[in-house]
């Protein structure tokens, strides 16, 4: 598994050097445009929800790995009422018809956030537990960079709102820290698994997929973002201290 393991940190680190995290990161560039990809990518981070309950997640269970699994999934659950409380704030929360709605989360605009739900369903649905904890290795450490680089964003918006970022600030990160199950026995058991050599040529292939609709997926919210109307927004207010 410790191949398996240094292959996500190998792909961590090329997926952190795309262009949507360096203007993320960009303290040049106005907050609310480096946040503007949110509402884009609702499908996947909505949809995090059912992976946790039903991809994921199986109980009862006998097996030490999945119970390190099951424990991850129910800290996973209150994370998506974060990233609704921040919409608001964010001011995207305007209402829209129930039609306008579902063609907006099932339409072209937010393809690449289904498609990358769909591919950790094609590689979790009643998958091994050890091909679950290799999928959720990855998506852990993807989410790490996301998260590091939002954070920046979000204490920059912070300043001029006054407002805390829960999801897309430092109350996320700090659960997202790049250890995906907790305390250091579960990391070691997990990292002692012993895998065949087909498996973890297959697990090795797993990551290489996901890494990369995972790559397309923030290319798409770069683009998004860019093109964002935020003028059309409410104006951000200037905390005055």
């Amino acid at each position: 598994m410790k191949q398996v393991l240094e292959h996500i940190q190998q792909k961590k680190e090329a997926y952190s050097q795309l262009p949507f995290f360096e203007f993320v990161r960009n303290g040049d560039i106005d907050p609310m445009r480096r946040l503007a990809w949110a509402p884009y990518a609702a499908p996947f981070i909505m949809g995090f929800i059912d992976l946790n309950k039903y991809v994921f997640r199986s109980e009862p269970t006998e097996d030490p790995l999945q119970e390190i699994l099951n424990r991850h999934t129910h800290e996973d659950d209150r994370h998506w009422r974060w990233f609704l409380e921040d919409l608001k704030k964010l001011g995207f929360d305007k209402p829209l018809s129930f039609n306008d709605s579902l063609e907006f989360l099932w339409g072209d605009e937010t393809r690449y956030s289904r498609e990358l739900t769909y591919h950790f369903c094609r590689f979790g649905l009643g998958a091994s537990p050890v091909r679950k904890a290799i999928a959720i290795e990855a998506i852990e450490a993807a989410g790490n960079v996301q998260f590091s680089a939002a954070a920046i964003a979000s204490k920059d918006l912070q300043a001029l709102t006054d407002k805390q970022y829960k999801y897309f600030g430092d109350i996320h990160l700090s659960v997202e820290t790049g250890r995906t199950f907790g305390p250091v026995s579960a990391e070691e058991y997990i990292e002692n698994i012993q895998l065949t050599p087909e498996d973890r040529e297959a697990a090795i292939e797993m990551v290489d997929v996901l890494f990369s609709v995972l790559t397309n997926w923030k290319n798409d919210l770069f683009i998004r973002a860019k093109a964002h109307p935020i003028d059309q927004l409410e104006p951000l207010p200037v905390c005055v201290r």
